[in-house]
């Protein structure tokens, strides 16, 4: 019996245009089986157009995509019934109750009722609505919809389930349960999960996939990542006046070379090990410029902090 590959999805020089918008730009990248893969971007980096070609759903221009080493077509196909989608949007049937819902799902995926019926309970104790099971999807709350939309997405326990921003919406007990049974799948199941929220990406993945402009950036663990912009902590110094920038000449020599500060409007901030001892100096030349500290902060480097180093602007923009 051969053995099953490492990688689950392998995604080779896919591109996508729609008119004169490039959209997708020659993106290549593996994702491993068993891992969860935080897919981030800002606005317009393509990871929406992405995703769609990733599940068979849009055709890319060019390139091509493995699922478990096998070329994944437009609809997937045999090869797409190993996946599981939850998009953005929420897609439930509004006339049906959670529990006939999941029944369908899995009796459409070929379970037969009494294993479909007790996934169903499965997934509706995960995601907290047995006492909705009986309810109709067109008056669940929007939280539980989201819910109820991951778990169809799982019924069929996917080999590989894509989750489009699924805690968007959730209250912080819900996001908590999510997560956590999110990051139980991990080994059974490979995850991809766009998200905006960067502690959410820090706080899930195995590794984070960061594209802008349909090109790649960057693809490593969290803390390979945050190793990009140097050790120490991070320091951000908030004038009241527009000066930032003089204070460049201060801080430029402790800090990598490599990973230089920078000074937006009134804010400064850069990276250093010696924050300790920078911080007073930093204090007495505000004091000698004749300017205003409005506030400072010191903390530990963040995802956040190297989306804008390699994009500029922050994931919300």
């Amino acid at each position: 019996m051969t053995a099953a590959p490492e990688t689950a999805l392998r995604a080779t020089g896919l591109c996508k245009r729609f008119g004169r918008v490039v959209a997708v730009d020659d993106l290549s990248f593996e994702v491993r089986r068993g891992e969860v893969l935080g897919f981030l971007g800002p606005n317009g980096a393509g990871k929406t157009t992405t995703m769609r070609m990733l599940c068979g759903l849009l055709a890319p221009d060019a390139g091509a995509i493995e699922i478990n080493g096998e070329p994944l077509r437009l609809g997937g196909g045999r090869v797409g019934r190993t996946i599981g989608v939850a998009p953005q949007n929420i897609v439930i049937w509004e006339v049906l109750s959670c529990r006939e819902q999941l029944e369908l799902l899995g009796r459409l995926y070929g379970l037969a009722p009494p294993a479909a019926r007790r996934r169903a309970e499965e997934l509706l104790a995960v995601f907290g609505l047995q006492e909705k099971r009986d309810a109709l999807g067109r008056t669940l709350s929007g939280g539980m919809q989201r819910r109820l939309n991951i778990a169809l997405a799982l019924m069929h326990r996917p080999a590989i389930v894509f989750l489009d921003e699924p805690q968007a919406g959730l209250d912080p007990q819900s996001r908590v349960v999510v997560r956590e049974y999110i990051r139980s799948l991990a080994g059974s199941s490979t995850i991809i999960v766009t998200t905006h929220d960067m502690e959410e990406a820090e706080k899930l993945a195995h590794r984070v996939c960061i594209i802008d402009h349909g090109r790649l950036l960057v693809l490593d663990t969290v803390e390979g990542i945050k190793a990009q912009l140097g050790e120490g902590d991070v320091f951000e110094v908030e004038l009241v006046e527009e000066a930032a920038s003089r204070l460049l000449s201060l801080v430029t020599p402790v800090t990598d070379p490599l990973r230089p500060p920078t000074a937006t409007a009134n804010l400064l901030s850069f990276t250093s090990l010696r924050g300790a001892e920078l911080l007073p100096l930093v204090v007495r030349e505000i004091e000698r410029l004749g300017l205003h500290l409005q506030g400072l902060t010191v903390r530990p480097r963040t995802l956040e902090d190297v989306f804008i180093h390699l994009t500029g602007r922050r994931l919300r923009e």
